[in-house]
């Protein structure tokens, strides 16, 4: 990929619409946009202009408006022309190709936003919040992932980081100007400056329970035996009638699955077979695909009958979900089940489906996690390189403390921030030697 080339795109979605966007971003965006487009003279940054896109015998196609952003105040820090058409995919596809006939090339996937990288006009979290935006399914998530974008995880970094780097300073500092008196930091401080840092990237990494949760959502199997509601309460959940519903016990024979948004939380609704000894071929597959849901799933919603008391099966069923809550189903009935953990509920009225919403939301998430929407990580690559520093700042206060010469000691740091560069782009050498000019009188 040569990013010296102007690039060029169709930025909407495949299909017919009112409108289409075709993208345009490099040095020669205006030259390309021009042999294209009639009737624009001069180009305005950030203006609107009103244009005719004409084939290549000069016949009007469109009447297009095409928006031009100078350098470096555009998405990619280039000069970008976006010029909108008509949703025609005959006309978006003509504009692309005269636009390559006139010395663009067609754009990788994610190009425009690499080079917005590359170019200093985002970093790393903001190039992926912006998949992540696109990506979104709910808008707790869209709310996210903009607020991402807008650095939220950025500026949770930064601090760290720089504390990070102010302490490589100083050791850098008393090793390599030992002869201008810049005093060597004591072995208390090292520790008092390490420690801030090592706690607040724990904190970080340890979001990620909760953030991977809102970026990938989470798999919910409802089990139980046949007739307790299960399909009745997945139907609650989902607010809309997805599963077939009767009063034949085992209707459900294979595993009906469909995703719902709970708290913003996209939540993939596993409806399993009734779990009994089975009566036929089809039904024991049936039961033991219910089986393989609940092994698969983050977290299992066991139904019970509230109107009848519990059974040794549900018990059963019960000691073997691992991570579960209990709905007891049919409260319509009147309660007979006496259980001081069972989320009661009736799936007919929607009795107790707000509270059964909420204490799945309290099962998943880390406590507190939906007062504090910022700051936190949604991506494994992040947590990932998070828990990297970790482990080498960890190894980094065992050389403190067994007063390791501050030269190992180093080695260690400049580990731990290697994986911190991974996340937010790389600290140069320049990085390193302006703190420690900015931060000692050395040379006076």
């Amino acid at each position: 990929m040569n990013l010296d080339d102007t690039i060029v795109a169709i930025s909407t979605p495949p299909g017919r619409g009112g409108l289409g966007i075709v993208r345009i971003s490099g040095a020669r965006a205006r030259e390309i946009a021009s042999g294209l487009l009639h009737g624009i003279e001069p180009w305005q940054s950030w203006r609107a202009h009103l244009a005719e896109l004409l084939d290549r015998d000069g016949h009007l196609i469109d009447r297009v408006v095409a928006t031009f952003f100078e350098k470096p105040r555009s998405y990619t820090a280039e000069d970008v022309v976006e010029i909108s058409c008509h949703g025609s995919p005959v006309v978006l596809r003509h504009a692309l190709e005269r636009a390559v006939e006139a010395g663009g090339r067609l754009a990788e996937p994610g190009e425009f936003t690499l080079r917005a990288f590359l170019n200093g006009r985002i970093d790393l979290p903001r190039a992926e919040a912006v998949r992540d935006l696109i990506d979104a399914t709910t808008l707790y998530q869209a709310r996210i992932a903009a607020q991402q974008a807008e650095g939220s995880v950025s500026r949770r970094i930064a601090p760290i980081k720089n504390q990070l780097l102010d302490l490589i300073a100083l050791l850098e500092a008393g090793i390599d100007f030992a002869e201008d008196d810049v005093s060597v930091a004591s072995w208390d401080e090292i520790l008092g400056r390490l420690d801030p840092v090592l706690a607040a990237l724990r904190q970080l990494a340890a979001s990620f329970q909760y953030g991977g949760l809102v970026r990938s959502g989470l798999a919910l199997a409802i089990v139980g035996r046949p007739n307790a509601g299960k399909s009745s309460l997945f139907n609650a959940l989902l607010e809309q009638d997805r599963a077939i519903v009767t009063e034949v016990p085992g209707t459900t024979r294979d595993v009906v699955s469909e995703t719902a948004s709970i708290g913003g939380i996209p939540v993939k609704l596993f409806d399993t077979a009734g779990i009994r000894r089975g009566t036929g071929l089809v039904e024991t597959l049936g039961i033991e695909r219910s089986y393989q849901a609940m092994a698969d799933a983050d977290l299992t919603l066991v139904v019970i009958d509230a109107s009848q008391p519990i059974a040794a099966e549900d018990e059963q069923l019960i000691a073997r979900a691992g991570r579960h809550l209990v709905a007891a189903n049919k409260c319509d009935l009147g309660v007979c089940t006496k259980s001081m953990h069972a989320c009661v509920v009736s799936a007919l009225t929607r009795q107790g489906i707000p509270e059964l919403r909420a204490a799945i939301l309290d099962a998943i998430a880390p406590p507190g996690a939906f007062e504090h929407e910022t700051g936190f990580i949604t991506s494994i690559r992040h947590e990932q390189l998070l828990r990297e520093s970790i482990g080498w700042l960890e190894k980094a206060r065992g050389a403190a403390e067994s007063r390791i010469p501050h030269e190992m000691l180093l080695l260690d740091l400049y580990g731990a921030l290697k994986p911190i560069d991974a996340v937010t782009g790389a600290t140069t050498a320049d990085d390193i030697l302006n703190r420690i000019f900015s931060t000692f009188c050395i040379g006076k």
